[in-house]
Protein backbone atom coordinates (compact mmCIF):
# COMPACT_ATOMS: atom_id res chain seq x y z
CA UNK A 1 0.00 0.00 0.00
CA UNK A 2 1.33 3.62 -0.63
CA UNK A 3 1.16 6.21 1.83
CA UNK A 4 0.96 9.98 1.30
CA UNK A 5 1.33 11.82 4.10
CA UNK A 6 0.24 15.59 4.05
CA UNK A 7 1.12 17.52 7.00
CA UNK A 8 -0.27 21.27 7.07
CA UNK A 9 3.01 22.16 9.19
CA UNK A 10 5.33 21.58 6.81
CA UNK A 11 3.37 22.86 3.53
CA UNK A 12 4.29 26.42 2.58
CA UNK A 13 2.41 26.82 -0.95
CA UNK A 14 0.25 25.20 -3.71
CA UNK A 15 3.73 24.25 -5.67
CA UNK A 16 5.20 22.59 -2.41
CA UNK A 17 1.96 20.79 -1.76
CA UNK A 18 1.50 19.62 -5.18
CA UNK A 19 5.11 18.68 -5.22
CA UNK A 20 4.86 16.32 -2.42
CA UNK A 21 1.52 15.06 -3.88
CA UNK A 22 3.94 14.06 -7.23
CA UNK A 23 6.68 12.63 -5.78
CA UNK A 24 4.60 10.13 -2.58
CA UNK A 25 2.12 9.12 -5.54
CA UNK A 26 4.11 8.65 -8.58
CA UNK A 27 2.56 10.15 -10.78
CA UNK A 28 3.46 11.10 -14.67
CA UNK A 29 5.51 13.61 -16.04
CA UNK A 30 2.47 15.30 -16.74
CA UNK A 31 0.48 15.89 -13.89
CA UNK A 32 -0.47 19.38 -14.56
CA UNK A 33 -0.19 20.65 -10.79
CA UNK A 34 -3.29 22.22 -10.36
CA UNK A 35 -6.61 20.31 -9.16
CA UNK A 36 -8.31 19.19 -12.29
CA UNK A 37 -4.81 17.08 -12.53
CA UNK A 38 -4.71 15.43 -9.08
CA UNK A 39 -8.56 14.15 -9.40
CA UNK A 40 -7.31 12.85 -12.99
CA UNK A 41 -4.72 11.10 -11.35
CA UNK A 42 -6.57 10.15 -8.08
CA UNK A 43 -9.04 8.08 -9.95
CA UNK A 44 -6.79 6.32 -12.23
CA UNK A 45 -4.54 5.47 -8.90
CA UNK A 46 -4.24 1.24 -9.50
CA UNK A 47 -2.78 0.31 -6.06
CA UNK A 48 -4.36 0.78 -2.90
CA UNK A 49 -3.81 4.15 -1.29
CA UNK A 50 -3.93 6.21 1.18
CA UNK A 51 -3.70 9.75 1.72
CA UNK A 52 -3.58 10.99 5.37
CA UNK A 53 -4.01 14.94 6.26
CA UNK A 54 -2.09 16.00 9.37
CA UNK A 55 -2.28 19.75 10.81
CA UNK A 56 -5.59 21.08 8.33
CA UNK A 57 -5.67 24.28 10.20
CA UNK A 58 -1.96 24.81 9.65
CA UNK A 59 -2.95 24.32 6.03
CA UNK A 60 -5.55 26.15 5.94
CA UNK A 61 -3.87 28.99 7.16
CA UNK A 62 -1.24 28.68 4.91
CA UNK A 63 -3.47 27.86 1.37
CA UNK A 64 -6.70 29.85 2.49
CA UNK A 65 -9.87 28.41 0.70
CA UNK A 66 -7.39 26.07 -1.64
CA UNK A 67 -6.54 23.84 1.37
CA UNK A 68 -11.39 23.25 1.33
CA UNK A 69 -11.05 22.75 -2.36
CA UNK A 70 -8.21 20.35 -1.95
CA UNK A 71 -10.00 18.09 0.73
CA UNK A 72 -12.97 18.28 -1.73
CA UNK A 73 -11.09 16.84 -4.01
CA UNK A 74 -9.17 13.95 -2.14
CA UNK A 75 -12.97 13.31 -0.44
CA UNK A 76 -14.30 12.85 -4.54
CA UNK A 77 -11.83 10.94 -5.68
CA UNK A 78 -11.81 8.57 -2.85
CA UNK A 79 -15.62 7.97 -3.63
CA UNK A 80 -14.72 7.24 -6.66
CA UNK A 81 -12.08 5.21 -6.62
CA UNK A 82 -12.31 2.08 -4.30
CA UNK A 83 -8.56 1.57 -4.10
CA UNK A 84 -8.37 5.32 -2.34
CA UNK A 85 -8.49 5.99 1.19
CA UNK A 86 -8.65 9.77 2.25
CA UNK A 87 -8.10 10.31 6.20
CA UNK A 88 -8.07 13.62 7.96
CA UNK A 89 -5.95 12.98 11.17
CA UNK A 90 -6.88 14.86 14.05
Amino acid sequence: MRVCILDGKVIENKEMLHDILADSLGFPGWYGRNLDALHDCLTDVQEKTEIRLQNESDLTARLGNYAAALSKVFAVSAEENDRLKYIIER
